[in-house]
């Protein structure tokens, strides 16, 4: 099993997946006028690049270190992203406020889970390779 290949694939799937909805969100903007939503798809952009690269070296170093492990490290990663997720949007709200929270758990949720889809469906061919 190449590890190193593997792990920088997923960050770079992750990279091409979120700069593709940073690009559909700048898209929307235009389009639909709605510049209220900017800063939403900034944070939300960022999150998901910081957890995908931080997932996938974690990810690296499990599998070299104790393979046996990986069952355990993808139900952590689920609960680590969700806390963290939820940490992203109490600091959101508590700058904020409640007035724009709607608008931007409806543009983090888009992120979250594109993200979440892309870490099950590339660890599901991995583990079934395995």
């Amino acid at each position: 099993m190449d590890v190193e290949r593997i792990s920088f694939s997923y960050i770079k799937q992750e990279l091409f997946l979120t700069v593709a909805l940073f690009l559909v969100a700048l898209l929307v903007m235009r389009v639909w006028f709605l510049d209220e939503i900017f800063v939403p798809v900034l944070v939300s952009t960022i999150f998901t690049l910081v957890v995908g690269v931080a997932i996938g070296m974690v990810w690296r170093r499990v599998a070299k270190q104790s393979p046996d492990n990986l069952p355990t490290f993808y139900t952590a990663v689920s609960g680590f992203r969700l806390l963290m997720a939820l940490g992203v949007m109490l600091v959101y709200y508590l700058i904020n406020g409640g007035d724009t929270m709607l608008v931007f758990f409806l543009v983090f949720m888009v992120f979250y889970f594109a993200s979440l889809i892309h870490h099950s469906v590339f660890f599901a061919r991995v583990s079934n390779r395995l």
